[in-house]
């Protein structure tokens, strides 16, 4: 069982940045891929960035790509989202997922058996 709290989200303005961090409390943290997903009102949830558990290898939807940065500590049991040159279309709620299953399908939320509460991001224009 892991249980996920996220952290660091906010109000900024456009261009601005904010650091997102995932506490995660449980077994065997190192061995879970993590990832990010966001939700903004009336969308669907999204992929956002993900980081795998065997070499950290790291994947981003592309609309990020180039701004966010995924990494995770395993001794301090965290994942943390650095979001750089923010847009309001950022705006969202912010999750941390946790998955130990066996594969690579980070883009997709069914692949994940544990999720954070969220945390809001608000981008102003």
């Amino acid at each position: 069982q892991v249980q996920l709290v996220e952290s660091g989200g906010g109000l900024v303005q456009t261009g601005g940045s904010l650091r997102l961090s995932c506490a995660a409390s449980g077994r065997a943290f190192g061995t879970y891929a993590m990832g990010w997903f966001r939700q903004a009102p009336g969308k669907r949830r999204e992929f956002v960035a993900a980081i795998s558990w065997v070499v950290s290898s790291t994947y981003y939807t592309d609309s990020v790509k180039g701004r966010f940065t995924i990494s995770r500590d395993n001794a301090k049991m965290t994942v943390d989202l650095q979001m750089n040159s923010l847009k309001p279309e950022d705006t969202a709620v912010y999750y941390c997922a946790a998955s130990r299953r066996v594969g690579s399908y980070y883009f997709d939320g069914d692949f994940y058996d544990y999720w954070g509460q969220g945390t809001q991001v608000t981008v102003s224009s």
